[in-house]
């Protein structure tokens, strides 16, 4: 039972130990083309049994199609053709590499004539141009000494390349899009391992998800284009935003000038189910010469419901073709952009491409939202256009491609007059992973729901009007329309000098004032007019609070909302049957949480979100792609070896240790089922812990020069491991007085040293036994067992991680309030106390002080 995570573990894996020296951005055209190629084959074979009928293994099946072709030749690749658009001959099919590998007749010249004649049989063909070049030499070259210094060397680099897909059915991942999410998921890894050059097609999935997510939710989508298209992930991604009428329904279009990367999208769209007839893609430079384009409507250019885009940015001298603002795509604007900076040239293509009702998002960085010259009378021009929707800005370090922080700008043409235009500052939402900042899904989605509902958040959000535009003089940079929020309270000159926490400070702790507030002023005491100090101590006063009848009352209810919504989807994940579905469970899940947070105030709606998000990723999604595959309870009884890797260089491998259940964990079964045992155990351990404790306080002695133990234990301790040696103790016990201070000292340890031995070796027994019993308890675990044991997994701290969210901002409040206490604490009459008290001290040291010839 292999999932889409597994995959794409050992994909990846796989990866890393084959290509060893070469570079990322290469290398993957050779894996990711040769996975294809796989695709391809398998696509055939599946072509073959389905029309022949033929059954069997997949060797057996080989041999069948080999002997259907000997007997009819053409008219079996006609048929095959017409299902679906093109076929690999018996001779080329990637299973026949795998048996000449087998066999050790495996040659490379085989690998090369095979994808020379599927290119060959493809350009018959007609139109099928999605598969024309495919294998083109800039794809997959296999005469690059940076696949091997030789024949020999390249022959065994791709042989295990070829290895690592074969016993992959490509067919089966694809009908779930495994396949597709394996295959985006390494052009993600391989773009983040090659850093600059990667990253000129690949757009990080947060930022594409926010792109997605506004377009999908916002616009019917039919037609989508992406005219900077890279590895395809940008519309794929709004795909999969789409129902499955939508997704079905929807074209896709894309051009891209690199001609590997192109090959590369075709793939990428393909391995994602998109039909050939509904993916229009072209190998060209965009800004060059107008794509595509409709041949009775020159002027207008063919209309897409959503345009999507990550350009390169700021391109130099892009104008290369010596375009006119004549260009239909730069009528608009009334003014080329500067030759220096790209950005508004592929901006206003895609604005051009855009249909009436349709909305555009595209990716830049924020120099076009302030630069002048002819940007900033393009700016001018778009905004009394009224085409600018929104401008979200974004942290920096998304990209592995650059550091600078970036803009989503949201471009539309039906927008009702003197509507505001959308500004949001989202750059300090991010949290760091290495050295790049990454948006999580609570992020993702503050972002996308605060475009939807065009909110105004102080700090965050502002609607900012015609009006303010013009008298900002069309900058658009996001501080002058969203002021950052100062955390900070404002230092109180007359609090410093007399002491006493300033009341209206306390006032802005509004959590502490809506929820608590007679507790909070049951515990502050007037000093004078306007200040008041704490007659408890913050501890206590955090006890207080958080026992407040309002605060649990609020806790109990939100444990009971939770309790519904736990066991209403512990029901339908339980029952989940088909992978497809598992997306939107997710999304229902995560917009259902959404709705029952909102229902109590103060609790952060996308802290909660996010502790779903957290809990999907964690288990949910694997969990319940394992259950749809096969049913919940068959699932919880099943086992799996449990594979480690062992060993370092040559000596490295992977081997099995033990079992482990397929979602069961056998931590939770040892511990909820074995909860007896495991005590026992844990017993034993704390024994071991206090010998050793003992142990380790007279290796500390022994190294105290001149003690008693230095002298007697000394020579027995082994300064490299720290530790004492039984062999060496016995054998120092033979040399000293049976009745001496040093043999009792030595016997102490002697019998310390026997006793963590003796307990080591137990635990270690009794350990190995329980393990054995809990890999035999998953096989025979009982309906009863698995419902406890799965609720327990995926539930189990989700009610006091909810509810932790009632008094984080509670408790954030006390600890400003302990701040403000102590910031106060010293007045300007305790310091001139302390002053006077230094200073008769000095003077009394002066005293003292004798002077001498």
């Amino acid at each position: 039972m292999i999932t889409s995570d597994e995959i794409k573990r050992r994909l990846w894996d796989g990866a890393n130990n084959l290509r060893g020296s070469m570079d990322a951005g290469r290398y993957k055209d050779y894996m990711l083309g040769l996975m294809f190629y796989k695709f391809l084959s398998d696509k055939t074979l599946e072509t073959f049994v389905n029309t022949s009928g033929a059954k069997g293994t997949e060797a057996e099946v080989v041999q069948a199609y080999e002997e259907a072709y000997e007997s009819y030749g053409d008219s079996l690749i006609k048929m095959i053709q017409n299902v679906l658009g093109y076929y690999v001959l018996p001779q080329h099919l990637y299973q026949t590499w795998l048996k000449d590998i087998r066999e050790g007749t495996f040659e490379l010249e085989k690998v090369t004539e095979s994808l020379q004649s599927f290119e060959r049989t493809v350009a018959t063909t007609g139109d099928i141009d999605d598969f024309k070049g495919l294998f083109s030499s800039s794809t997959i070259d296999l005469t690059d000494s940076a696949l091997g210094s030789n024949l020999n060397a390249r022959s065994k680099n791709i042989r295990h390349l070829i290895e690592l897909f074969a016993d992959l059915n490509m067919v089966a991942l694809q009908k779930g899009d495994v396949l597709g999410d394996a295959y985006e998921y390494l052009i993600g890894q391989f773009a983040m391992e090659s850093g600059k050059k990667a990253g000129e097609f690949y757009t990080p999935r947060q930022v594409s998800e926010v792109m997605a997510q506004i377009v999908a939710k916002t616009t019917p989508v039919e037609s989508i284009y992406d005219p900077a298209v890279g590895s395809g992930s940008l519309l794929l991604t709004v795909g999969k935003h789409l129902n499955e009428e939508g997704r079905k329904s929807l074209h896709y279009y894309g051009q891209e000038k690199n001609t590997a990367t192109y090959n590369l999208t075709r793939m990428n769209l393909l391995l994602h189910g998109v039909r050939p007839e509904k993916m229009t893609v072209n190998n060209g430079d965009t800004l060059a010469q107008d794509w595509p384009e409709d041949p009775e409507r020159p002027n207008e250019g063919v209309q897409f419901d959503a345009v999507v885009m990550n350009p390169p940015y700021s391109v130099k001298n892009w104008n290369q073709e010596g375009l006119k603002v004549t260009d239909p795509r730069f009528e608009i604007a009334g003014v080329l952009p500067p030759d220096s900076k790209g950005d508004y040239a592929f901006l206003l293509h895609g604005l051009f491409h855009l249909g009436q009702q349709g909305t555009m998002a595209i990716v830049l960085p924020h120099g076009v939202l302030f630069r002048g010259g002819a940007e900033g009378e393009i700016r001018k021009r778009l905004l009394d256009k009224n085409h600018i929707d929104a401008v979200i800005g974004l942290p920096d370090k998304l990209f592995t491609n650059t550091g600078i922080p970036v803009t989503v700008i949201i471009l539309k043409k039906n927008r009702a007059l003197n509507e505001p235009v959308l500004m949001i500052d989202a750059s300090k939402s991010f949290v760091k992973e290495g050295k790049q900042n990454v948006l999580q899904e609570k992020d993702i989605a503050k972002i996308v729901d605060t475009y939807i509902e065009r909110t105004n958040e102080k700090g965050y959000s502002h609607k900012a009007s015609q009006k303010e535009i013009k008298e900002n003089e069309y900058n658009l940079n996001i501080p002058r329309y969203i002021e950052a929020i100062d955390e900070e309270i404002a230092q109180d000159v007359d609090a410093h000098l007399y002491g006493g926490i300033p009341l209206h400070q306390i006032e802005q702790l509004t959590v502490l004032h809506d929820m608590t507030k007679d507790v909070l002023y049951d515990a502050l005491q007037e000093v004078r007019p306007g200040y008041v100090e704490l007659t408890a101590s913050i501890d206590t006063l955090t006890e207080d609070v958080l026992a407040d009848k309002t605060v649990q009352k609020q806790t109990q209810a939100l444990k009971e909302a939770l309790h519904i919504y736990m066991n209403t989807y512990w029901e339908k994940l339980k029952t989940v049957h088909d992978v497809n579905d598992i997306d939107a469970l997710k999304d229902e899940m995560l917009t259902e949480i959404k709705q029952l947070l909102k229902q109590f105030k103060h609790v952060s709606t996308y802290a909660g979100y996010q502790i779903i998000a957290e809990l999907w990723e964690d288990m949910l999604a694997e969990d319940t792609e394992k259950i749809a595959i096969s049913d919940f309870y068959t699932v919880g009884r099943t086992r799996e070896a449990n594979m480690v890797i062992k060993g370092s260089g040559k000596t490295k491998r992977t081997e099995q240790d033990g079992w482990i259940g397929a979602i069961v964990p056998n931590e939770l079964i040892l511990k909820e089922l074995y909860a007896e045992e495991l005590a026992e155990v844990e017993g034993k351990e704390e024994s071991l812990t206090s010998i050793t404790d003992e142990i380790n306080e007279l290796v500390e002695a022994a190294k105290v020069e001149e003690s008693d133990e230095e002298a007697t234990l000394g020579d027995v301790l082994n300064a490299r491991e720290d530790d004492f040696t039984l062999t060496a103790v016995k054998a120092e016990m033979k040399n000293v007085a049976i009745e001496s201070s040093e043999y009792e000292l030595l016997n102490q340890v002697k019998k310390l040293l026997e006793k963590k031995s003796a307990l080591t070796k137990d635990i270690k027994a009794k350990e190995k036994v329980l393990n054995e019993q809990v890999e035999d308890k998953i096989e025979v675990l009982t309906s009863e067992e698995i419902d406890q044991l799965i609720y327990q997994k995926w539930f189990g701290d989700l009610t006091n991680n909810m509810t932790q969210l009632i008094e984080i901002p509670l408790k954030n409040e006390l600890d400003t309030l302990k701040e403000l206490e102590l910031r106060y604490a010293d007045t300007l009459e305790t310091i001139e106390k302390e002053s006077q008290s230094l200073e008769t001290q000095f003077e009394d040291m002066l005293d003292e002080l004798v002077v001498t010839e």
